[in-house]
């Protein structure tokens, strides 16, 4: 089926080619990455250095949507358009990980939290509706519009925005607690934070920034797409590696509902 391929304003008059049909591998990949204490080195290392890289992608305007043939792309999946998925999904501010044109577990998520906030059906698929949403999609505001950086977890929509002067700059898929074990909400501030690995009688916490009591924004080898969590808010870990040096203590944090 036909989808849409996004182009820049800025490349009209520029011939487009039909894109590559993404090659597959054999099984869903959707492995856990191999963690370290410091951050992935292929992911922007300081909040500066991710804004600079996300204020490049969305620069490039997307006025100009060109309807054209678009594979189905999935978790395994490679190529070009893989690359213009990941590409689009920074632009709009997704936390995509590396651009490399492998559709790997950190693309997946990213994907999987776009489809929560458009209201499209979550199954981590890039279809023709997926592709008409990233052609013209909703853009989400932060419910508190403050000048400096804050984190709201949205427990509706399963994802925590990072904001600053009013916008969203980062959208990053997330797992918070389920119904019998409630994310608290409320306003609160990070209060600490753990470089590595925390034991709880509850389980593991990979890179904890508390927000309230044992209350965490940590990392997790299991961040499904429902709320699962004994009430701390779940990211994969190698988004907590790229959240590490963005977030700080005393900063913001808004779980609302």
């Amino acid at each position: 089926m036909a989808g849409l391929a996004v182009l820049s304003t800025g490349l009209a008059g520029l011939a487009l080619s039909a894109p590559a049909a993404a090659s597959t591998t054999g099984a869903a990949a959707t492995s856990v990455p191999s963690v370290s204490g410091a951050a992935a080195s292929a992911a922007p290392s300081s909040a500066a250095s991710w804004s600079a890289v996300a204020g490049r992608a969305a620069a490039v305007p997307s006025a100009a949507v060109v309807a054209v043939a678009q594979p189905r792309l999935h978790s395994g999946s490679r190529g070009a358009a893989v690359t213009r998925l990941q590409r689009r999904l920074r632009a709009l501010h997704y936390d995509v990980g590396t651009v490399d044109g492998v559709f790997g577990s950190e693309t997946l998520h990213a994907v999987y939290a776009f489809q929560k906030v458009q209201g499209l059906g979550i199954d981590g698929v890039v279809g023709p509706a997926t592709w008409r949403k990233l052609a013209a999609p909703k853009v989400p505001r932060p419910r508190h519009r403050l000048r400096s950086a804050a984190v709201e977890v949205n427990l509706s929509l399963r994802v925590v925005y990072l904001t600053r002067n009013g916008r969203v700059t980062r959208i990053v898929d997330a797992s918070p607690g389920k119904r019998s074990t409630p994310t608290v909400r409320g306003s609160f501030r990070f209060s600490r934070r753990i470089d590595g690995w925390r034991r709880s009688r509850l389980g593991l916490l990979w890179r904890p920034y508390y927000f309230r009591g044992g209350y965490a924004v940590h990392g997790s080898r299991s961040v499904p797409t429902y709320a699962a969590s004994h009430g701390c808010v779940r990211v994969t870990m190698a988004a907590m590696n790229r959240l590490w040096s963005t977030f700080t203590i005393g900063e913001r944090v808004y779980v609302y509902r």
